[in-house]
């Protein structure tokens, strides 16, 4: 039966507020606000699965992937907005990302001239962030709240310069300890980001920042440098993605034709990198039970976060929620403006593993008539890059590299090109 919405906000307050008469009590209301959290997972798959199946006949680049919210993010969203639990609306969340600002209109344009009265979902409203950014944080992205059989669902549209904003500054709120899109953290640092999120805008709709706001921006990236240095509680840097692991999972999901499949991502802050990554039930209850199960066994208190995710393929997730897939030193977390339109430019076209053997190779001057075997890169320079074999063959793509028998070097021809990729 439905959980009454007096007994859901009543679960919200024990756990947000620590609103409640003993532990026995706490554990049912811990159970309600796990069973009403786990019923959005079947209406939002549902809705992920009509909404890719949509964007097959819309004719341009995009990624798609759903989350069911973190309980750490609700509870902590509770305390901050003073809002009941029965009010939020972004418990299931979907996310599209596209190529450029101006893509997201059009894709809302598209979604809405094909949802219909037999569609499994319907379009209630909408709130537009991306001209002026959200007051706070500078935050862009356009949401759409859903609504299927009662259950409000969020939609995010975002473009690819958005989406690497908002990566941008979770990775950074890891290293410096604060959740700085909820205002978490010193204020400058905050500021920053609000910065760079209008030159971004800026850069989007083809102007050019101003001289002033860049050298203000500039100005603001060294003292927020030092600010972050000195606070960092983590340590999360030089993050890797265990590459077999990945094509493990690619070859146990070959089989499985499912349009949405289920991961559980445990990521260890600590470290940097991924603890566990398994494929999950695609039944609702089971999945959301494995959920919670691991909430318990990797607490956010340890410095673990733990996300149900659901996409068609595991290599959509790199792009969706690319933030857990390269965490680099402080010194590039954040950059003057010039180095973080490049930063986003490389980013979104060679992974860390890929910059690190070129970085390699560098200080190696293998350049020109300077050539390394592949099996001495590997096997001895490189050995400590889990990623080799893909992000070799990124950079041989590129043709950043010339080939001599079974030896590489540097393409000279290249190395300005060579230069911004490594900084």
């Amino acid at each position: 039966m439905p959980i009454s919405k007096s007994k859901i906000d009543k679960a919200g307050r024990a756990l947000a507020k620590y609103d409640y008469k003993d532990e026995v009590e706490y554990i049912e209301l811990e159970e309600l606000f796990d069973e009403h959290r786990m019923s959005h997972l079947q209406p939002l798959s549902e809705t992920t699965i009509e909404l890719q199946r949509l964007m097959a006949g819309y004719g341009r680049e995009y990624y798609i992937a759903q989350r069911l919210k973190r309980k750490p993010q609700i509870i902590r969203k509770l305390n901050r907005l003073s809002v009941r639990l029965s009010q939020l609306q972004d418990i299931g969340g979907c996310r599209i990302i596209v190529e450029k600002n101006s893509d997201v209109i059009s894709l809302l344009k598209y979604l809405e001239g094909h949802t219909t009265e037999k569609s499994v979902y319907s379009i209630k409203n909408m709130t537009d962030y991306r001209e002026r950014g959200r007051d706070d944080t500078g935050y862009r992205a356009l949401h759409v709240l859903l609504e299927r059989n009662g259950y409000a669902l969020e939609l995010q549209i975002r473009s690819q310069i958005q989406h690497y904003w908002a990566e941008s500054i979770e990775r950074t709120s890891v290293v410096y300890g604060h959740h700085l899109k909820e205002q978490e953290g010193d204020r400058r640092v905050i500021n920053y980001f609000k910065m760079l999120s209008d030159a971004f805008y800026e850069v989007e709709a083809g102007r050019n920042p101003s001289r002033e706001k860049r050298l203000e921006i500039d100005a603001l990236t060294e003292e927020c440098r030092g600010i972050i240095e000195r606070s960092d509680k983590h340590k999360a840097f030089d993050s890797f993605v265990n590459e077999g692991l990945i094509r493990a999972l690619m070859e146990k999901e070959r089989g499985n034709r499912a349009p949405l499949k289920n991961w559980l991502l445990v990521f260890d802050w600590r470290s940097g990198s991924f603890f566990s990554w398994d494929s999950v039930s695609k039944d609702p209850k089971e999945a959301v039970e494995k959920y919670v199960e691991y909430e318990k066994l990797y607490p956010a208190e340890s410095l673990y976060e733990v996300v149900l995710v659901g996409s068609s393929e595991v290599s959509m997730l790199r792009k969706t929620h690319s933030h857990y897939f390269g965490i680099e030193t402080y010194d590039s977390i954040l950059q003057s403006l010039e180095s973080s339109i490049a930063g986003f430019t490389r980013r979104i076209d060679l992974d860390v593993g890929a910059r690190q053997i070129l970085a390699k190779m560098a200080r190696r001057r293998a350049w020109g008539t300077r050539p390394i075997k592949r099996d001495t890169l590997k096997n001895h320079f490189c050995r400590d890059i889990l990623t080799f074999d893909s992000s070799f063959e990124a950079i041989l793509a590129k043709g950043l590299l010339v080939q001599s028998g079974q030896a590489f070097s540097l393409n000279l021809q290249k190395k300005p090109e060579i230069e911004q990729y490594i900084g």
